[in-house]
């Protein structure tokens, strides 16, 4: 005969149960079917908050009420679906139970508490309601079938609440079942009886472990569980986008998944199945169809090395050290008798090599009742200081790395903790079976779902993450959300998921837990929100939504966002920006964003603060990387300052020019940006950081196109009306030029130590006399270059190129990048 068991999920209503009548009917007609069956869905947990609520004398007659409801209606529902169905019988046997349950319900009011072994009986309703329900469907189809009653045939010890069965005495109990398969069987799961024949619980997951047992009592061919997933996935498919669904695994590799927090499978589950070679299929209830996964002594041909990630959580570190444990026997023995006596169940056990300290791990809801414990064992010792004041540390978690083939694949822990340092979490403690099928870390709870997505990403995927939010929805900013929705789905054929999370004005913020649709009416959903930008939010939604790889994408040129850079870093974001107003701060600020990266192993990108989608700054770190000197450097830096002079030149006054350049995006937002000098002075700087000349702001020497004082104080707009003031000096000087057969350009230089931007008239044979119209042009003379300069040249304005540029930044923020891959 083969076992299949039924979750809640798969009786949440009539018509899931004749879902399971027809897959159990199919398997039934070939092989013989014993069918082990949980509450239907959600009973078991409003039975358990109604004991809760009895004992604090709460009205829990709503509850019940809808604990009746949710019952009958099933019966009910299914009176009217399947024919012949023993409806009165059904009912009859409902609404004795649910009166005893009131009862029960009452005494447990009055005595203010509620027994454990009361409890193990309320818990199990449940079940029994479930099977009756069962087997009247099966006998209105004509089918033969038997009601086990687990109460009777299978003996458990241990707590009411959490026992484990002796599966060799259970067995000789059911030599009076008929299990030829000519009798369909049917079992509530969950139950058991102790010696003294009281009714127990298996604990969570107790069905799966009712079926397990009842598999190896009936010696069955196989035990099927059927749930509401296609089989065990290599990660949380809830947490984890992009989860591989195994075929096989060992009993071994289910064992350490199951007991690390994979919630397929318990533990318990496996040793019966484990024990009797009985092998274990995992399948979908609602997907029939799909193979499922098989746990068995066979390996799995598709996944040879790691399995799968499991993370436990709700965990708990204690950490029992002091001089006293040094060489002394017994002292572990001792802090486990401890546990054991308690029967509190130990997670994990790491002991440092000096034998100074003993650390072990358990469910956080058992930490309380194990310290009273230890420091009542231990008082001795800990009042002579023998030992130290026993460290409990809390909100931590285990994650674990599972798979049979790890012992023979090398480098797996060095990925493993690579992983884990780029989710940018600390290991708290570390721990390797001999078996070496698995390496466990705790850590922190808040980081762990980043952790196991980082870690899955590393090793079962080839799609990388970018989580993006922007700031500033200027010509740039706009441009580069309208580049990344034209881009999402080439990207994606290329393995990268770039999504946009986060888009902020300047007095607005927009998250979006799913992504923001930016092919869409993002400004309408952003002028609707609520938040302002704040770094602790945007970390705050990022630990919430257990972001991988963070990027602020700064689109401003406010001095006050460029001044949060290092506390961006600091919590965890690359930074990709085209503001220069950060790197063109202090010395002091400039070097320390330069350490903060360096030391946070986040990316800071900057290469559009000079030449927008020209590679400038790319190229001058890799030239001074390779032991390059700079001696000198010439160039047209602004592309909007090469466009008015190129217009200039063609007959233009320098306001129609200005106006001409801010119309078509080539000008900051405010043209005395770009028209006072101060935007190319900011680029030379720095281009002169980058070659480590000690250099400010202030010592650039400027040539601004505007007169000292002109127009300072004003609006962008009041500055625009007044500039024509300016164009017939301009003209004078246009024609001066023209007249020696030169060109007016504005050129950036650095010399020495010495930087300097001017306006300078240069002959028509002049490489920079060529460029306008929008291009940069930058020639770099180096050790390695002389006599020749190296040569930048091309369009260096304009909201489209700046946008690419930095999406190219975007793009080199990805996890292989960062890792040489």
């Amino acid at each position: 005969m083969k076992v299949l068991k039924f979750g809640g999920s798969s009786l949440a209503d009539a018509q899931r149960y004749l879902r399971v009548t027809e897959i159990s009917m199919t398997t039934h007609q070939t092989d013989g079917a014993a069918v082990v069956l949980s509450a239907p869905k959600g009973v078991t947990n409003a039975l358990s908050l109604l004991c809760e609520q009895a004992a604090a004398n709460e009205d829990y007659l709503p509850l019940f009420a809808k604990l009746d409801e949710t019952v009958t209606g099933i019966a009910q529902e299914l009176k009217e679906t399947v024919e012949d169905f023993a409806y009165q019988d059904v009912n009859d046997f409902i609404q004795t139970r649910l009166r005893k349950l009131k009862q029960q319900l009452e005494g447990i009011k009055l005595l203010g508490c509620a027994p454990d072994n009361v409890i193990a009986g309320i818990l199990s309703l449940g079940e029994y309601i479930s099977v009756t329900l069962f087997s009247a469907i099966l006998s209105a189809k004509g089918v033969n079938n038997l009601i086990i009653d687990p109460a009777t045939y299978i003996l458990a010890d241990g707590d009411y609440l959490d026992s484990i069965a002796d599966v060799p005495l259970s067995k000789a109990r059911f030599s009076d079942v008929q299990t030829d398969g000519s009798v369909f069987l049917v079992m509530p799961g969950f139950v058991a009886a102790n010696d003294a024949g009281e009714k127990v619980t298996l604990g969570r997951n107790g069905s799966d472990y009712s079926a397990a047992i009842l598999a190896a009592c009936i010696e069955a061919s196989c035990c099927e569980i059927w749930t509401d997933v296609d089989g065990v996935y290599n990660a949380d498919p809830n947490q984890v986008e992009g989860a591989v669904l195994l075929d096989k695994l060992t009993y071994q590799e289910a064992m350490e998944l199951s007991y690390f927090g994979a919630k397929v499978l318990h533990p318990k589950t496996i040793g019966p199945i484990a024990q009797h070679h009985i092998p274990c299929l995992i399948r979908n209830t609602l997907n029939p169809a799909a193979p499922g996964t098989l746990i068995s002594n066979q390996a799995s041909e598709l996944w040879t090395s790691v399995k799968g990630i499991s993370q436990l959580d709700n965990i708990t570190m204690f950490n029992v050290a002091g001089p006293g444990l040094k060489g002394m026997v017994g002292m572990a023995s001792r802090v486990f008798e401890v546990m054991s006596n308690a029967h509190i169940s130990i997670s994990l056990i790491t002991q440092s090599s000096s034998e100074y300290s003993i650390s072990f791990c358990i469910q956080s809801k058992d930490a309380a009742r194990a310290l009273n414990l230890l420091e009542d064992a231990f008082a001795l010792e800990l009042q002579n200081q023998l030992l130290d004041p026993i460290e409990v540390r809390q909100d931590l978690a285990i994650v674990t790395l599972v798979g049979d083939g790890m012992r023979h694949t090398q480098g797996l822990a060095a990925r493993f903790f690579s992983a884990l340092g780029q989710a940018r979490v600390n290991n708290v403690a570390i721990a390797q079976g001999s078996s070496e099928r698995s390496i466990s870390t705790v850590i922190e709870a808040s980081g762990a779902k980043k952790a196991v997505r980082v870690i899955h990403q590393n090793f079962f995927s080839n799609r990388h993450t970018i989580d993006v939010f922007l700031v500033g929805c200027g010509n740039v900013g706009t441009e580069l959300l309208a580049q990344i929705a034209r881009q999402q789905p080439s990207l994606l054929k290329r393995n990268i998921q770039l999504r946009v999370y986060g888009i902020a004005n300047s007095r607005k913020l927009l998250l979006d837990g799913n992504g923001i649709d930016v092919a869409n009416d993002w400004k309408a959903s952003l002028a609707q929100a609520t938040e302002s930008f704040s770094i602790d939010r945007l970390r705050k939604f990022v630990n919430d939504n257990s972001l991988v790889n963070p990027v602020i994408v700064d689109c401003t040129s406010h001095a006050g966002i460029a001044s949060q850079y290092v506390d961006m870093m600091e919590n965890g974001f690359h930074v990709v920006t085209p503001n220069k107003k950060a790197n063109t701060d202090s010395l002091a600020y400039y070097r320390k964003l330069q350490k903060t990266a360096l030391r946070t192993n986040r990316q800071y990108l900057y290469e559009t603060t000079v030449g927008a989608g020209l590679p400038v700054i790319d190229n001058l770190q890799k030239l001074f990387s390779a032991g390059d000197v700079l001696h000198s450097f010439q160039g047209i830096l602004s592309g909007s300052l090469s466009y008015v002079f190129g217009k200039l030149e063609e007959g233009m006054s320098l306001s129609e020019a200005t106006l001409s350049a801010k119309s078509n995006g080539y000008t900051e937002p405010d043209p005395r940006d770009d028209l006072s000098g101060m935007d190319v002075a900011r680029k030379l700087l720095i281009m002169a950081r980058e070659a480590d000349l000690e250099l400010e702001l202030t010592d650039i020497a400027i040539e601004s196109v505007l007169p000292e004082g002109f127009a300072e104080t004003c609006s962008v707009d009041e500055f625009m009306t007044q500039l024509p003031r300016l164009d017939a000096d301009f003209a004078k000087r246009v024609e001066q030029a023209r007249a020696e057969d030169k060109v007016l350009r504005y050129i950036g230089s650095i010399e020495g130590d010495k930087c300097k931007v001017t306006i300078q008239a240069v002959p028509l044979t002049h490489p920079l006399a060529a460029v306008k119209d929008g291009e940069n042009a930058l020639a770099i003379s180096s050790d390695y270059y002389q006599p020749i300069p190296y040569v930048i040249r091309g369009y260096g304005a304009g909201g489209t190129v700046t946008a690419a540029g930095v999406f190219a930044d975007v793009l080199r923020t990805m996890p292989w990048k960062q890792m040489g891959h």
